[in-house]
C-alpha cells in the first residue's frame, strides 16, 4: 500500500476539513467519485493536469486504510 500521508492533507478551513490532495482544493472524495463513475486514471489526469498518478493511487490507499480502520472499530 502506498504511503499517502505525504500526499493527502486535512486542513480545517479547506473544503470543510475533508481530505484533499497536496493542499489543493480537490478532495479524495472527488477523485474516488470520478473513478466510481467510470473515468480511467488517464482521463482524470487529462482533465486535471495538476494531479499525478501517485495522487490518484494515494486516494485509493487512503480510502482502503480508512475502510480497514472503520471495519476494525465495528468488529
Amino acid at each position: 500500500m502506498q504511503d499517502y500521508k505525504n500526499i493527502i492533507t486535512i486542513e480545517p478551513g479547506k473544503r470543510g476539513g475533508k481530505p484533499c490532495i497536496r493542499g489543493m482544493r480537490i478532495t479524495v472524495y472527488d477523485v474516488l467519485s470520478y473513478l466510481a463513475s467510470g473515468m480511467t486514471v488517464e482521463q482524470i489526469l487529462e482533465d486535471f493536469p495538476y494531479l499525478t498518478r501517485e495522487d490518484i493511487y494515494a486516494c485509493l490507499s487512503y480510502a482502503s486504510d480508512r475502510e480497514s480502520r472503520i471495519t476494525s472499530i465495528i468488529s
